[in-house]
């Protein structure tokens, strides 16, 4: 059988895991890369590279080698100025090699929010150095949150509650920062009610949106999702508008993980991801087309339908504690056992191949028929609860 097309996926996660699975089951021809053998998407692809992605000669060859009808990053810390050469030599980049390049540096994608389009963001400002970060701490005052300009799931990433945590908060940034850019964003704390990620889908036909996803981090990284949040109409039409002013501005075709704070009615642009979302997990089993099913249409040419959620949905995360090689995931059948005829629960183990502390190693979904996000979360939570990694 002739494929659909033959994707280069960079990048090689649990999200590029199940992006692989969508879109295998479009007829695509899928090759996994990242920076280690084993990685879960490997274990589903057609066939895998393993290198650096910031090895810009190793992704050139690879990418010659392969000659793919699509180049789909997965991960931040990419070698961009390649991508935009091999663009310009005819290869085609999801969503294109701008929106990857911007959307890899949070200053890029701030940038283009706050300078170019006018979106309303947080006061921030930049800084390269420790006494670069105290001086805007300064102006900015506190609490203050510092993030790595590169990085991923939080990492890096803190809350300064006075002077005395600049110089924690650098190191801390300067430890989680992936890539060889050495600049932080300090921003303004926002007293938010609450945040979501608008996951938007820019195809061939326009922009759908998903129904909004609330979540909650810890360390700056995605413990729970729930969808649908619950917003007035007033803040959705507002996060809608700025998500579409956005990825219309990036250009190109797939789905956009839109982060916003929303306080009352006003909505704040946070952060874009120009590929399946961690929070939107919960689509797995909240929605018809999950969001890894969406990118792999969008990216195929192929018709997006309506996009509806019929009952309040949630994940939870199995996280590792400890750095092992040697360990087990226990406990799938008290996990899978939903706590009544009107809940359904599922989990997805993630396949990596080794823990390290906070590592998320698993999820745990769950839906109630005619219930409440509460309820959907709190069976997620105590699903998640059951599963139990047993280290050797």
């Amino acid at each position: 059988m002739t494929p659909t097309a033959t994707i280069l996926l960079l990048g090689s996660g649990e999200l590029g895991r199940e992006f692989v699975i969508s879109a295998k089951r479009l007829g695509a021809h899928v090759i996994a890369c990242d920076s280690y053998a084993g990685a879960p998407a490997m274990q589903v692809a057609d066939g895998f590279e393993v290198f650096s992605m910031l090895d810009g000669a190793a992704l050139r060859a690879t990418i010659e080698k392969h000659r793919p009808d699509h180049i789909v990053p997965e991960v931040e810390a990419i070698r961009t100025e390649i991508l935009s050469q091999v663009e310009a030599e005819g290869f085609h980049v999801v969503p294109s090699a701008r929106a990857a390049q911007l959307t890899m540096n949070r200053d890029a994608i701030r940038d283009l929010a706050a300078g170019e389009l006018g979106l309303t963001t947080s006061t921030f400002e930049y800084a390269e150095t420790r006494e670069e970060l105290a001086a805007a701490a300064s102006r900015i005052g506190f609490p203050l949150v510092v993030k790595p300009v590169m990085s991923s799931s939080g990492k890096g990433q803190s809350m300064v509650k006075d002077a005395s945590g600049i110089d924690a908060a650098w190191d801390y940034a300067a430890a989680g920062m992936r890539g060889d850019r050495l600049r932080v964003i300090a921003e303004a704390f926002i007293d938010f009610d609450y945040e979501i990620t608008l996951l938007t889908v820019r195809h061939k036909d326009g922009v759908s949106f998903c129904p909004p996803i609330g979540h909650r981090q810890e360390r700056g990284d995605y413990r729970e999702s729930w969808q649908p949040a619950a917003m007035s109409d007033a803040a959705l039409a507002s996060a809608q508008d700025m998500a579409t002013k956005v990825v219309d501005a990036l250009g190109g075709h797939g789905i956009f993980g839109v982060e916003f704070f929303v306080k009352g009615d006003a909505v704040i642009f946070s952060e874009l991801s120009p590929r399946p979302h961690d929070t939107g997990m919960v689509t797995l089993i909240s929605q018809s087309l999950s969001e890894f099913d969406l990118h792999a249409r969008a990216i195929l040419g192929l018709p997006i339908p309506a996009i509806a959620v019929p009952d309040a949905s949630a994940s939870a995360v199995l996280l590792a504690d400890r750095d092992a090689s040697d360990f087990a995931i226990t406990g799938l059948a008290e996990a899978l056992t939903p706590p009544n005829a009107g809940t359904a629960v599922d989990v997805r183990v993630f396949g990596k191949p080794v823990t390290r502390p906070y590592r998320r190693m698993g999820v745990t979904l769950a839906k109630v028929a005619g219930g409440t996000t509460d309820e959907a979360r709190a069976a997620a939570v105590a699903a998640a609860a059951k599963l139990v990694i047993e280290y050797r």
